[in-house]
């Protein structure tokens, strides 16, 4: 389904997304160099924030350029082959989203609530297999649509009403009773859902009853502002998501449908980069100091050489 019929809008529309690809792809591989090319980002927190931005960068990869693609043309075919594909990229780099936003909560919940502990709890390898684990549940929530999907292979001629190849439409077109759909549906919601968001909401209910302990409100402000980004993550991505997949078992207009898919297919990932950005100091100072960096090649060396005379005048 188109986003719009009316030609004059459309090369507006091509320009828009566009515009909204080359920003979220960029912004996220900004945070990508950051924190791998600086020594002070190396901690869990960013590792994590790391293997997000790569998602997002997945996850808007799988839908945009393919938009921009048929809008430009004026063609809404797909084939069947490239449909599967897309479905399951989306699925596989969206449950990863998912995955990885309750794994933050988690470290988060470890950071402000158990602090002494923290770089014993969450150390390199509990790291490491959490991020593998978030993988190996969103390949097997990606696979679980396939097999269902797979089984509806007469795909020519099927209008999807979305601007995309949408999971809960090729469900809704392939079970052909609505029972098994409503099934799949609920099931998925409840994994990628309900659990993930307990985990979430249980996380959070233990941070904020250890910040009302925190006697001054100067260190409530800072211990609750280590979260905020993250939370506001959260809220975007999981309400426009669930709403869409939820809609698809309710009398949603196609439009309203499509509405709430770029709100969670594009939006969402394009502010990631923001939000965490503008709202934490140290993503600031690694940019600017990659910034510094690549147009001062000679700043390394000055620091260094300064650092080297240091002990020098302290001697004398």
């Amino acid at each position: 389904m188109e986003l719009t019929e009316d030609p004059e809008l459309q090369p507006v529309l091509v320009g828009l997304f566009l515009s909204m690809y080359l920003v979220t792809v960029l912004g996220n591989l900004l945070i990508i160099l950051a924190v791998s090319s600086d020594a002070h980002l190396h901690t869990p927190m960013y590792f994590f924030l790391a293997n997000l931005s790569l998602a997002d960068i997945c996850f808007i990869s799988t839908t945009v350029p393919k938009l921009i693609m048929n809008t430009q043309s004026h063609s809404r075919f797909i084939s069947y082959v490239d449909c599967l594909m897309q479905m399951s990229l989306f699925i596989l780099s969206g449950c990863m989203d998912d995955m990885l936003l309750t794994v933050m909560a988690y470290d988060r919940f470890v950071a402000i609530c158990h602090p002494l502990n923290y770089s014993v709890i969450m150390n390199s390898h509990l790291c490491g297999f959490l991020v593998f684990m978030s993988f190996l549940i969103s390949l097997f929530n990606s696979q679980l649509h396939n097999l269902i999907v797979l089984n509806f292979r007469y795909f020519k001629d099927v209008e999807i009403a979305n601007f995309f190849c949408d999971p809960s439409q090729l469900l809704n077109l392939a079970c052909s009773d609505t029972l098994t759909n409503n099934i799949v549906m609920y099931f998925v919601v409840t994994l990628s859902g309900f659990l993930l968001i307990s985990g979430i909401l249980f996380s959070y209910y233990k941070i904020v009853s250890s910040i009302l302990k925190i006697p001054s409100s100067g260190g409530r402000y800072k211990a609750f502002s280590t979260c905020g980004s993250h939370l506001a993550v959260v809220c975007l991505f999981y309400g426009t998501g669930l709403a869409v997949y939820l809609g698809s078992t309710v009398s949603l207009s196609p439009r309203t449908s499509a509405v709430f898919s770029v709100m969670y297919t594009v939006v969402s990932p394009m502010l990631n980069p923001f939000i965490y950005s503008l709202r934490n100091r140290d993503i600031k100072t690694a940019l600017r100091r990659m910034h510094s960096n690549a147009y001062n090649p000679r700043a390394r060396g000055i620091c260094f050489q300064g650092r080297l005379d240091l002990p020098a005048k302290l001697n004398l």
